[in-house]
């Protein structure tokens, strides 16, 4: 029983993340990290390395894209990570679409906090 609650636990916070992250609320999306966070910078490649770093990247991201990311499934891995699949729109600056597509992202989570994510873009059908 104790997984079933864990797993609960672990998606009321990633919803509240996604939640917080579409209204811009970074610093609670911060604070549901470890501070030494290993995230995704899926604007420019690569990865980003802690809390601080994960801000700078949204404030260089925030000022030329208007993302907004909807959770559509939680599930856990076998390797106890949780996977979620994501709607994710992207309009630029100006209101033009970018992107408007399925993907999926992929949580570590240690002790309460995201630990880790990667980005894993759905098979287009």
């Amino acid at each position: 029983m104790a997984e079933v609650r864990t797993l609960a636990a672990e998606v009321e916070l990633l919803a509240r993340v996604y939640a917080a992250f579409n209204r811009r609320d970074i610093e609670t999306v911060l604070r549901a990290m470890h501070a030494d966070v290993d995230w995704p910078n899926g604007m420019e490649g690569g990865r980003v390395l802690g809390t601080a770093a994960v801000r700078d990247y949204w404030r260089r991201q925030f000022e030329v894209l208007d993302p907004k990311v909807e959770p559509k499934n939680f599930m856990r891995e076998a390797d106890g990570r949780i996977a979620v699949d994501v709607h994710q729109v992207v309009h630029d600056m100006g209101g033009s679409l970018i992107v408007d597509q399925m993907v999926q992202h992929v949580y570590e989570i240690r002790d309460g906090l995201i630990q880790n994510m990667e980005i894993r873009v759905a098979a287009q059908v």
